[in-house]
């Protein structure tokens, strides 16, 4: 057994003496679920994350100490791929990548129409034109089929987003590409650990970007973001872009950028990553517990995907009434989100990506999900509340 293995089994002890405390004897009074806990992870690890903390403060090493390439050389290995590049953000991690395989002005790069702003952001922000694909009804990732009939003569890029957790279908995607002589990165950022057809998300395109949001399922203390590839010029270009051209000092090969991942988040991050496979265990079997407790109901689960390949960064449902039901879980103490409420192309600031219509999965989808409370520490009971009461608001 290998010690990730051993950690693994360990926290998955803890997990069966926490998650099942409402069935093993008398649950603890669940007045509030919040929508995220951040201190249960900290709390899990106070003696390593302290002690990275102090490290860190000791030696003064802020930037780019050697905390960030002990970090980039556990994630690279994490994701099995040969090199990891970390950076001040997912959405630089995502524009660096672009610019990093030459894609700028007047090129266009295929993405999602459900995802996050960012995704669309970092585009741009690379010079080149975003392209709104829909989704696929169930799995709320790219549709293929969709992504091939929007290629054009300018099109020089795909990405794919892993939404919510679950991996894109990337063998498809690849394929796509590979006909059309085109760049895949992959938008891995709320898919940290998740798996594909036996491979790490991160590991199927061209390179991927991460995102260490403190609320993502590998998070820093701030912002934070990581770039992985299999291409060792596209690394070495990556290490001098995020730090301002050059990587020997006072010498700048290239024009760059100051988007560095700074040494305190790396050391928490490095403590973090072996625990990694662990709370995402525990977030899948809370997802399979929601699941159970809500057959039957008019509400519409994420499908149940195969172990690991779903790493649930957020648990999203399609509830009727959307709107009536969060109010009603708010007033028995259960807060909610909504993953996106308004799609891109209907934001005021990205009208020119697409009109009302446009897109109708993603439109009617954003009417009617609903992310339920999802993280590593979430109970039992804390379930079963959430559960009991969307059961309660749809029988009257």
């Amino acid at each position: 057994m290998t010690a990730d293995q051993r950690a693994a089994t360990a926290e998955d002890t803890t997990y069966d003496r926490t998650f099942r405390a409402a069935r093993t004897g008398a649950p603890p009074d669940v007045e509030t679920v919040p929508f995220v806990d951040l201190g249960w992870v900290y709390d899990s690890l106070r003696t390593e994350i302290d002690a990275a903390i102090a490290g860190v403060l000791g030696r003064s090493d802020f930037v780019l100490g050697p905390s960030v390439r002990a970090f980039e050389l556990d994630f690279a290995r994490y994701c099995g791929v040969s090199h990891a590049v970390g950076v001040d953000s997912g959405f630089s991690a995502l524009e660096l990548a672009l610019r990093a395989f030459g894609v700028g002005p007047g090129d266009e790069v295929i993405t999602a129409a459900n995802t996050f702003v960012a995704t669309v952001g970092a585009i741009e922000a690379s010079g080149a034109t975003p392209v709104l694909v829909d989704v696929d009804a169930r799995t709320m990732n790219l549709e293929p089929g969709l992504v091939a009939r929007a290629i054009t003569p300018a099109t020089r890029a795909i990405m794919p987003v892993h939404l919510y957790g679950r991996p894109a279908p990337m063998g498809e995607l690849v394929d796509v590409a590979a006909r059309h002589d085109l760049f895949v990165i992959e938008d891995a950022c709320q898919a940290h650990g998740a798996w594909h057809d036996g491979r790490r998300v991160g590991g199927w395109g061209h390179a991927a970007a991460f995102s260490f949001y403190p609320a993502k399922n590998l998070g820093a203390l701030g912002d934070g973001g990581m770039i992985v590839t299999q291409d060792d010029a596209i690394a070495d270009r990556l290490q001098k872009m995020r730090n301002l051209g050059s990587t020997v000092k006072y010498r700048h090969d290239i024009k760059g950028f100051n988007r560095r991942l700074d040494t305190l988040h790396a050391a928490v991050l490095k403590e973090k990553l072996p625990h990694l496979d662990a709370h995402n265990h525990w977030r899948s079997r809370a997802a399979d517990s929601y699941i159970a407790l809500l057959d039957g109901s008019p509400i519409v689960c994420p499908s149940p995907a195969d172990p690991d390949a779903h790493v649930y960064h957020l648990f999203v449902i399609e509830a009727p009434q959307r709107d009536e039901l969060q109010a009603h879980l708010r007033e028995h103490g259960i807060s909610t989100g909504v993953h996106y409420p308004i799609p891109i192309h209907l934001q005021p600031a990205y009208g020119a990506l697409g009109s009302p219509g446009s897109f109708p999965v993603t439109e009617e989808a954003a009417n009617r999900i609903l992310s339920l409370p999802m993280y590593p520490g979430i109970t039992s009971a804390a379930v079963e509340k959430t559960a009991d009461a969307i059961r309660s608001f749809y029988n009257g």
